[in-house]
């Protein structure tokens, strides 16, 4: 499915535009820079940061609820790491009125396709309330797509025969995501949401209103997409169930990652390497019940090197993950942010090409891509430190 002619109006118009002509030759990308490299011609001679894209988070350990003004401030310090071509927000604890509902964010192309949705919701599920997501004009976002957000659960006739409700969820929206043109799932847990679309950080948060809702968990993100489309549906977070990933740099194993979770039904149509760190994430705990520390080293595994020097135990255990899990390895430059219904974890790639920096303040744990974005929210942190290539920081809520 060709999501560049599905979204055409929603995809940013300096994709795909021939570059400018200037004195000296076209300006635009050195042919040999594969996506990073210098801006040429009419005197330009600037090089790219190839580590563009900010992300950063926050957690409240117990579960206070804090505005989305915070996590706004926090990624609006970082707007010079995007271009303008994506940017969102994330949070959980923004909807305890109907908590024990799956929330559905869905973007339309057109208005039109909203029926054909609907009808496949209202006939597998029980609609507990339907409204358009609340949105304010800005003057930087002229046109966006028709936003509506369901609150809904399975009927209990459609989970009969042993089907468990998380994976009717997501088979719903693979559903629609790969079968139902110009429509979109972009958020799908519960009590938790996705806001997201192209543009910079301040006007996205302006026009989703994102500093009206409270959360104990905020996770965000500014894009600056180098060979993916700019498009609303390309702009992180991503989100499947509970899982929301925001990341900066590239998966370049995305192939056989995305082949290895094709084998277990997902569908990856949304054009950004993105949607396999979420996918991955879903089945190797959820599905395959994998704890934590164990799905991120499958992940970002160490190098064989690495492994023959440790221990008995400990490298059984790490090469049995190898093994089990190469089709799951993240390969390329990452530094990943993922939150989900009982707290939030960050990671590096194994050799940490992109930079992720955490810090502590009571029961407060933040990281971000700039130590700067977490000390304009947080100007005394207790602890600041850079965690180490591959090792996951994870924090998780208190009972």
């Amino acid at each position: 499915m060709n999501r560049d002619k599905r979204n055409a109006k929603f995809i940013s118009p300096y994709i795909g535009v021939e570059p400018l002509q200037g004195a000296s030759g076209p300006i635009g990308r050195n042919k040999n820079t594969q996506g990073g490299g210098r801006l040429q011609g009419a005197g330009f001679d600037f090089q790219k940061d190839i580590s563009g894209c900010g992300l950063t988070g926050l957690i409240s350990k117990d579960k206070k609820r804090l505005s989305g003004s915070h996590i706004v401030k926090s990624l609006c310090l970082m707007n010079d790491r995007g271009n303008g071509l994506g940017a969102g927000y994330a949070a959980y604890g923004i909807y305890p009125d109907f908590k024990d509902f799956y929330a559905f964010h869905v973007m339309y192309d057109d208005p039109s396709i909203r029926f054909t949705a609907e009808d496949l919701l209202k006939s597998n599920y029980h609609i507990e309330k339907i409204e358009e997501i609340p949105t304010s004009p800005v003057k930087a976002i002229p046109i966006s797509p028709l936003l509506v957000r369901y609150f809904i659960k399975p009927l209990k006739e459609k989970l009969a025969g042993g089907i468990e409700e998380a994976d009717f969820v997501v088979n719903t929206v693979m559903k629609i995501n790969s079968e139902i043109d110009g429509a979109y799932v972009f958020s799908s847990g519960k009590n938790m949401g996705a806001f997201k679309g192209v543009g910079n950080p301040k006007d996205i948060a302006d026009f989703f209103r994102i500093d009206e809702y409270e959360g104990y968990i905020w996770t965000a993100h500014t894009r600056f997409p180098t060979n993916t489309p700019g498009w609303w549906g390309g702009a992180h977070p991503f989100t499947l169930l509970d899982w929301s990933i925001v990341h900066n740099g590239e998966i370049s194993s995305y192939g056989i990652n995305k082949r290895y979770l094709e084998m277990y039904g997902y569908k990856l149509s949304l054009l950004t390497d993105t949607e396999v760190v979420a996918y991955l994430l879903d089945l190797l705990i959820r599905r395959h019940g994998l704890d934590i520390g164990a799905a991120c080293t499958a992940l970002a595994a160490p190098f064989w090197k690495n492994i023959d020097a440790m221990d008995g135990a400990q490298k059984e255990a790490v090469t049995a993950l190898r093994l089990a899990y190469g089709s799951a390895l993240l390969n390329g430059p990452f530094s990943i942010l993922f939150g989900h219904s009982r707290g939030l974890v960050g990671i590096n790639d194994r050799i940490k090409l992109r930079p992720l920096v955490a810090a502590t303040k009571d029961a407060m744990v933040y990281m971000a891509s700039e130590e700067s974005a977490i000390r304009e929210i947080c100007p005394k942190p207790d602890r600041v430190w850079a965690p180490r290539a591959g090792e996951p920081v994870v924090v998780e809520l208190k009972d």
